[in-house]
């Protein structure tokens, strides 16, 4: 399979799981326990129907929005999701140069393989930091600083990840940040030489957001689970999050909030943004997915917060759906990892090339030409 055959997600996540080693494809793909909320995060977007008009002259069309301040070409962020060198050696700067290219805000992770500062001086356009709090407060004030220098547009604060949720593609892989050749996964590395030579050859692998404070991750392999479990304060709460937005003092996010009572208390502490997600499916298995959530949500603190529908997006009627339900922007990760994995910075670029298409495509046939449009009146919710 070849990256002119990739029409649409699920083509770029069997073009990645050709090209992978098991262990990294296992760490994008898998989700917590039986990954019942990572397959519940895109089907419930089948739950919802589209109610098109037509002859509604829609001949000149405008997808964007102003979401965090900041415009973007259309009603879609790119999620913040770690060690992204581990799935093409392009890593974070191929995800930073497509968003930019298509206009859109894309994030990186306290846990990305590079660095702030080389991420800001790669784009303007607009990009958000993923904090993960840690024991370490030095390490937590030295990462915000360094965004603020630097110029980051938000800080989006992950909230539900103080343990880590059982990933067992991962425990039976052994996948490790850096990236370790076990003897039950040495032949997949084996057979996957382009892979293999990119990460043996180029630069040496490493989290720098994290390695000026704790070895763990860059020159000391360890698990996802074990870094979380053992590097994240689980003592958080929202007076954290509360003096958390007073020192960044810029736009500011809270990024898992499933509940309608955590949104109100959001909204309380001065929240500019909430991002309803249940990251990836990869914590909590047996929760709600966010698009089931979002009615509730927008009915306690719609107008008050901009909500952001974050997970398990395939599509861009999925983003239209969104909207529709009172979002004010669609989010994913795998949408564009699976690219990335494939084929980097190109990778990336047709995978979001295909979904302006499917966004374009959708105004059109639903009968409108701004996003403001988008609202209850076009869909309908199916009984089951």
């Amino acid at each position: 399979m070849r990256l002119s055959n990739c029409h649409n997600i699920d083509d770029f996540r069997r073009l990645a799981k050709a090209r992978l080693p098991f262990p990294v494809f296992d760490y994008i793909d898998g989700a917590a326990d039986d990954e019942l909320t990572k397959a519940r995060n895109t089907s419930a977007y089948d739950t919802v129907d589209l109610v098109p008009d037509v002859l509604a002259g829609v001949e000149d069309i405008d997808t964007s929005r102003v979401i965090l301040g900041r415009k973007s070409a259309l009603p879609l962020m790119l999620s913040p999701t770690a060690v992204q060198r581990a799935f093409h050696w392009q890593g974070e700067t191929a995800v930073a140069k497509a968003a930019e290219k298509f206009g859109l805000w894309f994030g990186i992770s306290s846990l990305a393989t590079r660095s702030i500062e080389e991420i800001a001086a790669l784009t303007k356009g607009p990009k958000l930091f993923q904090l993960y709090v840690h024991k370490d407060k030095g390490l937590n004030t030295s990462m915000i600083e360094r965004c603020q220098a630097s110029g980051f547009d938000a800080l989006a604060l992950t909230v539900d990840t103080i343990v880590s949720g059982k990933r067992e593609r991962c425990l039976r892989s052994g996948f490790t940040t850096p990236p370790r050749f076990t003897p039950a996964s040495m032949w997949s590395y084996a057979t996957r030489p382009r892979w293999t030579l990119d990460y043996l050859l180029r630069d040496k692998f490493s989290l720098p957001n994290l390695d000026t404070h704790v070895a763990e991750g860059s020159s000391q392999a360890v698990s996802i689970a074990e870094y979380f479990n053992t590097m994240l304060d689980t003592s958080m709460d929202w007076e954290t999050a509360a003096a958390i937005r007073q020192q960044w003092g810029g736009k500011f996010v809270l990024k898992g909030v499933m509940s309608a009572n955590d949104a109100r208390r959001a909204v309380e502490i001065g929240a500019d943004a909430i991002m309803i997600s249940n990251h990836g499916g990869r914590q909590l298995d047996g929760s709600r997915a966010p698009f089931d959530q979002l009615s509730e949500i927008v009915d306690a603190v719609g107008g008050e917060v901009e909500i952001i529908c974050d997970g398990g997006v395939r599509r861009g009627t999925h983003a239209l759906k969104a909207i529709c339900s009172g979002a004010t922007a669609a989010s994913g990760g795998r949408l564009y990892l699976y690219a990335l994995a494939a084929a980097g910075q190109e990778g990336v670029e047709r995978a979001l090339e295909v979904l302006k298409d499917e966004i374009h495509r959708g105004f059109r046939l639903m009968g409108v030409t701004r996003v403001e449009e988008l609202n209850e009146s076009r869909i309908r919710r199916r009984a089951f």
